[in-house]
């Protein structure tokens, strides 16, 4: 039964997906905002939905390492795996106001969590602990960053216009705004639905097999609530759609390390025991890399190559983990 289960998670979120990039280029179109804005919002947000019900769940229950563990363990998927996968299928420009402004404030989200989440390097503590001031912190980071993206820079009418010419067309282009985001949110929901089905089989396929829950946890878990921007991310790159890609990666990044954590800390205090400090630095070396291939290979682009490189990066960190 799991094993079906499993073919049906994945099923569900290969549809799903497809489903959710073309209804998300047909509003950038009709709205004349930029695929980025899209997949940096509405995609980005909605596919780390399962990343905020198993942190906020964890936070509650008291778990607070697998609260931080899978918000850390999905953005380094979602960096060396997900944005592998993308440049491997399809290399893509990065943009240069990406460039200087989002991939910038990833590496600082990355630098800000890094920081709060180990206060034992401080003289005199010992435990390492994400407060409530620590959570509305990184809220009102986050709310301040989505509104100087949406209200600022969102409405782009030139870019909507050169995303039109240069991208694939969606099969929804031209459809009613109402029927637009109705299959936007159902897709997100096959989504959601889709990857708790695939994790929830997978984990007990990987009980039946032996590996222990730490293991589960720090390689299932990050994975299966990465599978739906990892399916997004690849249907997007097969269709052209790089901006989404890219939006939806960082978009990704900076809502699970701000708004998730952000809000899991504030609800309750997380208290960080068992996650290294080579796990944060993963993350943050993820978002300093992201930055650093716009001057490797060609410039202001994401190849092949450095593709294969950030795969082969997350498979040997996995490996390690497993050994570890």
């Amino acid at each position: 039964m799991d094993y079906l289960l499993l073919v049906v998670g994945l099923g569900m979120l290969l549809v799903a997906a497809d489903l959710l990039v073309d209804s998300s280029v047909a509003i950038a179109q009709r709205a004349r905002i930029s695929n980025f804005i899209i997949g940096l919002t509405i995609v980005g947000m909605g596919t780390s939905a399962p990343e905020l019900f198993v942190s906020i769940s964890s936070a509650l229950s008291g778990s607070g390492d697998i609260a931080v563990g899978n918000v850390l363990g999905s953005n380094i998927c979602n960096t060396f795996l997900i944005l592998g996968v993308a440049a491997a299928i399809m290399p893509f420009a990065i943009e240069r106001e990406t460039q200087r402004r989002d991939i910038p404030v990833g590496i600082f989200a990355a630098l800000v969590f890094m920081a709060l989440a180990n206060d034992s390097i401080i003289p005199g503590i010992s435990e390492n602990t994400i407060s409530r001031i620590d959570g509305i912190f990184l809220l009102l980071i986050f709310i301040g960053y989505m509104c100087y993206v949406v209200i600022i820079k969102g409405r782009n009418p030139q870019q909507a216009i050169e995303d039109a010419n240069e991208q694939s067309q969606s099969r929804f282009t031209g459809k009613h705004p109402a029927l637009l985001w109705g299959i936007a949110v159902v897709s997100l929901a096959g989504l959601i639905f889709g990857g708790n089905l695939f994790l929830d089989s997978a984990k007990n396929l990987a009980r039946a097999w032996g590996m222990s829950e730490a293991v589960i946890s720090i390689t299932i878990v990050a994975i299966g609530t990465s599978l739906p921007e990892l399916i997004t991310v690849a249907v997007a790159a097969c269709k052209k759609n790089a901006a989404l890609a890219l939006g939806n990666v960082l978009g990704s990044n900076v809502f699970n390390m701000l708004m998730i954590v952000g809000l899991s800390s504030t609800i309750k205090p997380i208290t960080v025991v068992s996650v290294t400090a080579l796990d944060f630095f993963m993350a943050l070396l993820g978002a300093i890399l992201t930055y650093v291939v716009i001057f490797t290979f060609g410039k202001h682009k994401f190849d092949r190559i450095e593709g294969f490189i950030f795969i082969a990066l997350y498979i040997g960190y996995t490996i390690f983990l497993l050994m570890r």
